[in-house]
């Protein structure tokens, strides 16, 4: 008997909670909606499709004759849908009743749109744990699809992933494919002829084989170039799909339930904690990134066994990372035990829904492009975490609260105030500085400001400027060498610039493509040296300049704006932290009161200082109080502003005042209005932070708040004693929660 093998094609469709509606209508168009028609051209071809949950609301309320389609596709077993966690989240990082909730939901979704409950699950990212079995049993799934890398971990050789494994545990029986290498390179990057031949390579005559590829379904169509290359004149999928079609009598496409029913598992496994190769190296330190890379990169170029060892960082590990995403989950569990408080009812649906939504994973990392830095849906995923402990506080009875309690999971205590129009946490240990000042009624996260931090990938785009700038360097020489010789009278020989030839080669993948949005983007990179947590104490050298400050050169001569300080009260509404500290080697007492005051509609937030010198040399200053404010300003954003003596300006604009006893921010869209009153009079400094970070149309400058200075100069005699405050007053238009209970009935 001939050789035969068989091919299940698993494509991941996938956009996230708080993506630009624009966005999915450009790749439904690019990729989703060319991959329904081309297997509805090629009825032979068998696979199997996961559409996430966000893009499947979208489709059911933007696009519903595509779910009908889809439906008829899976009506003649051409297509099997895969299920998940409803909203895309790491089920790994859930509660276990959060993990089962979502799994069940996209189930009933699945069944919904499809008429059957899905059998196969995919997991975002392929993040996995060992306990994993467990709670996808208990939603009802069989089977789900992992990396290559997984199974390398697991010491099972690449010849053997040509097959399914059985994985358990605490006796949850549990199906896992590997995703091979070999075609996810090849399938779409590589020639149809080549695909076709690997396959034929790895055929056997018992046909007892079947190459699995599961990947992202944008690289068909939205990833850069891919259009051209999958859907234009190169017809890749097309010629793909008639490959498949023209060579069934030994190459048969099938389902991955399709091949479960017909063929056994091949062996058992154990997968350690895993997910694919570039998560791994994203996990890690900046530094530690290079590092890795040219070891893997090494190895793989030399053919050495180490390669299948080298796995890099562990995913929770983002947690340490990046202060903000840590801050982000422990947010998000806080709100998943407060949920699950509620008594069973329309009103914890709705909020469990929001909850859902608050897990979407894209937030939750960072790694060559998106994740956390994405500010509009870290904002987003902020807003529905909000929105459910808003929720589940009225419900409980606890929308007004004072406590010490270990927020972030660092052994240390911290604040939490909360009252009806808004929640503070104060992170005494780091400065006494606010993680998180979250407007109920607006739902909006006003101090959700990302720290400008190194990224490996800085590196790569450093290069990319010198390069550019030596090659442009080198084109006004030899221009100007040219002109020269015209003027001198020299005949040459003149043709125009050499093009890009199109030589019909596969498009290069996303992470090896290096593009930017704008010239010279390397020089906008900064560090901050320290969190962006809001009301923290600054003492600047006296000559600081706000160009220094927006660029984070400014210098610090003091201790207090990272130092331990001591909750030294706490009550409803209100706390003090205290700390002793010094001031260019003087000795000062600092003491620290936040206030919590106003309603739903129109909360205040109230932050006093009081500044002791207890040494015996006076002491001059610049003292301010830094606060981290984001309101969606970024691209100059005519909704999102600062108004200062009645003048509006940009949100992402840079400025100045002096003397100013207020100054307003605010976004109109969000329905947010700050004014902040600083007593006495202070000096007003404000200006973006910009991360620069990588995205798939390229390397971007995206805004990630701003940092307004309210500053004094001030000389501190001994013996003194100094008081300041700053009131932000705000007054929100529209209460969401309020909204959403009327529609609801």
């Amino acid at each position: 008997m001939a050789p035969r093998i068989s091919l299940a094609l698993a494509i991941h469709n996938h956009q996230p909670v708080g993506n630009f509606g624009w966005v999915f209508a450009e790749v439904y168009d690019q990729a989703y909606l060319p991959m329904l028609e081309a297997l509805e051209r090629h009825p032979g071809v068998r696979l199997s499709l996961h559409y996430t949950g966000p893009l499947l609301e979208w489709l059911a309320a933007e696009r519903p004759e595509f779910l009908d389609r889809l439906g008829a596709l899976v009506a003649r077993d051409q297509v099997e849908l895969l299920g998940g966690g409803l909203y895309e989240p790491i089920l790994a990082t859930l509660p276990e009743h959060d993990r089962i909730d979502q799994l069940r939901r996209m189930a009933a979704t699945i069944e919904w749109i499809a008429g059957r409950r899905p059998r196969g699950a995919w997991l975002a990212e392929r993040v996995w744990e060992p306990d994993m079995p467990t709670s996808l049993v208990a939603a009802g799934y069989q089977w789900t699809v992992l990396d290559d890398q997984h199974f390398r971990a697991a010491a099972i050789p690449e010849a053997n992933l040509w097959g399914a494994y059985t994985t358990e545990d605490q006796g949850q029986l549990l199906t896992v494919f590997g995703t091979e290498q070999g075609l996810r390179y090849r399938i779409p990057f590589g020639t149809v002829e080549s695909v076709i031949e690997y396959l034929r390579d790895h055929a056997t005559e018992a046909g007892d084989r079947v190459g699995m590829m599961g990947d992202d379904g944008e690289k068909f169509g939205a990833w850069p170039t891919t259009y051209a290359h999958c859907w234009g004149e190169s017809r890749w999928v097309d010629r793909f799909f008639e490959a498949l079609e023209a060579n069934a009598s030994w190459l048969t496409t099938v389902t991955p339930s399709q091949w479960l029913d017909r063929e056994p598992p091949i062996g058992r496994v154990y997968v350690p904690t895993s997910s694919y190769t570039e998560m791994g190296e994203w996990a890690l330190p900046a530094d530690e990134i290079t590092v890795f890379h040219r070891l893997l990169h090494d190895a793989i170029e030399q053919h050495k066994p180490d390669a299948r060892w080298l796995r890099g960082g562990f995913w929770r590990n983002f947690q340490v990372k990046y202060r903000e995403i840590n801050d982000l989950h422990k947010q998000m569990l806080r709100t998943s035990a407060k949920v699950g408080a509620m008594p069973a009812g329309p009103d914890k649906m709705a909020a469990q829904d929001h909850l859902h939504r608050g897990q979407s994973n894209d937030c939750y990392w960072h790694g060559l492009f998106g994740g956390i830095y994405i500010s509009h849906m870290r904002l987003a995923t902020l807003e529905h975490l909000i929105a459910a402990e808003d929720a589940a506080d009225a419900s409980l009875g606890r929308s007004r609260d004072a406590m010490l309690a270990d927020l972030d999971m660092d052994g240390r205590a911290e604040v939490l105030l909360a009252e009806p129009g808004q929640v503070v946490a104060v992170k005494p240990t780091e400065g006494g500085g606010i993680s998180a000042w979250d407007v109920r009624a607006a739902r909006h996260a006003l101090a959700a400001v990302l720290r400008r931090r190194p990224e490996a990938y800085h590196e790569t785009l450093r290069a990319h400027d010198a390069k550019a700038a030596a090659e442009a360097a080198a084109a006004a020489g030899v221009l100007a060498l040219a002109e020269g010789a015209g003027r001198a009278g020299d005949h040459a020989a003149g043709g125009a610039a050499s093009a890009p030839v199109d030589t019909g080669s596969a498009p290069a993948s996303i992470h090896d493509i290096v593009l930017a949005k704008e010239a010279g983007l390397s020089a906008l990179i900064h560090y901050d040296d320290h969190e962006r947590r809001t009301a923290l104490v600054r003492f600047l050298d006296p000559a600081a300049t706000p160009e220094q400050y927006a660029t984070a050169g400014e210098r610090e001569i003091a201790d207090f704006r990272d130092g331990e300080f001591t909750v030294d009260h706490l009550a409803p509404g209100q706390t003090s932290l205290s700390r002793e500290g010094n001031v260019l080697g003087q000795s000062v007492g600092l003491s620290k009161t936040i206030r919590l005051l106003g309603g739903r509609l129109d909360p205040e937030l109230v932050v006093e200082l009081e500044v002791q010198h207890r040494g015996s040399e006076p002491v001059e200053a610049r003292l301010g109080l830094e606060l981290g404010v984001h309101l969606l300003g970024g691209g100059g954003n005519p909704s999102a502003w600062y108004d200062v003596g009645g003048v509006r300006t940009a949100h992402d604009a840079s400025g100045r005042a002096t003397g100013v006893g207020e100054i307003g921010y605010g976004n109109d869209w969000v329905g947010v209005a700050v004014t902040a009153h600083a007593e006495p009079a202070a000096d007003a400094w404000w200006s973006p932070i910009e991360t620069v970070s990588n995205s798939e149309s390229g390397f971007e400058r995206v805004y990630q708040g701003s940092a307004l200075l309210l500053s004094w100069q001030v000389r501190l005699e001994p013996g003194s004693v100094s008081r300041f405050a700053v009131r932000q007053s705000v007054a929100v238009a529209r209460d969401r929660d309020a909204e959403e209970r009327a529609a609801r009935g």
